[in-house]
């Protein structure tokens, strides 16, 4: 399947996205392209082929959640530009 240029403009639309023409080819060709790729994996015999979600062997990497010490608060603050009630002083970024 093939997408046309109206394809890529009807997406467009649809994302509210604005596109030149230059790009709207552009975009045609290397989506194309990548079904292309696709269809060709798709040709690929995966009979037997376990369906796996990582391609490397994971496992669990955290650590046990276990209380540990800590710095006191009072070296933890005292590299603070500005410190108020064992606490750090930031400026307000969120308005009311």
């Amino acid at each position: 399947m093939r997408l046309t240029k109206q394809d890529i403009e009807s997406v467009a639309y649809l994302s509210r996205l604005e596109l030149s023409e230059e790009e709207k080819d552009k975009l045609a060709g290397h989506i194309n392209r990548l079904l292309e790729n696709f269809g060709e994996l798709a040709k690929l015999d995966t009979e037997g082929v376990e369906p796996t979600s990582h391609t490397i062997p994971v496992s669990n990497v955290f650590r046990k959640d276990e209380v540990r010490p800590s710095l006191p608060a009072e070296e933890v603050i005292s590299n603070g530009p500005q410190v108020a009630d064992n606490c750090f002083v930031v400026p307000r970024v969120v308005e009311t």
